[in-house]
């Protein structure tokens, strides 16, 4: 059993009909509505297991707050980081926008950058059990400050966990903004932290990639 590739999993992107571009699709327009929603002022933004940074990146090519953002991009695949690395020069966002080539589940990774705005926990949840499922969603709370958003994706392939996941969110303090059409090929939502930011519990291991090619 070998680990998938990672870099070549971004092709369907080049697909603007495959459902892994519709999904990004989705997930750009929630974090636009996201920073619409942060006060005035920076912006944190926190992505784990970044791959080549197309969500966020993508949207703050245009968006009027791209200014105010600041950004940590957390990829392990050195293809990807480099693809991530080049659309950040590309777009003018260096010395705000960051990649770190490292295990995105260390927690230690992210102690100078939270509590965040923004995180992105895209295409990890449909890769991790569902014990570490639960357990990154309790790090969330860690992870983004009160009043922020952590925007998630998961497929929906039977059984399908979206709706535990929105409850394990619910549980830990969060609130659901937006939630993907069950009728879709994909799974993905939005939740605002209601409840107080916790600290930083580090170092530690939010999840372990389980999933093999």
């Amino acid at each position: 059993m070998t680990e998938p590739d990672w870099h070549a999993w971004h092709q369907p992107y080049d697909d603007p009909e495959s459902a892994l571009s519709r999904r990004l699709a989705a997930v750009q327009d929630q974090i636009g509505r996201a920073l619409d929603r942060c006060p005035a002022g920076p912006i944190q933004a926190v992505s784990l297991c970044a791959g080549q940074g197309h969500d966020l990146l993508g949207v703050l090519a245009a968006h009027p707050r791209a200014a105010d953002v600041t950004a940590l991009l957390v990829e392990r695949d050195p293809r990807n980081v480099s693809a991530a690395r080049g659309s950040i020069a590309a777009g003018g966002l260096a010395g705000r926008i960051t990649v770190a080539e490292a295990d995105a589940a260390r927690t230690e990774l992210y102690r100078d950058v939270v509590p965040a705005d923004l995180v992105l926990v895209c295409g990890v949840f449909g890769n991790i059990s569902d014990a570490d499922v639960e357990r990154t969603i309790g790090f969330c709370r860690q992870l983004c400050r009160t009043g922020g958003t952590v925007i998630w994706t998961r497929h929906r392939q039977p059984p399908d966990l979206v709706p535990v996941i929105c409850g394990w969110f619910e549980h830990h303090g969060f609130q659901q903004v937006w939630l993907s059409d069950p009728a879709g090929p994909f799974g993905a939502g939005a939740h605002q932290l209601a409840a107080s930011t916790q600290p930083l519990r580090y170092p530690d291991q939010m999840f372990t990639f389980t999933r093999t090619a």
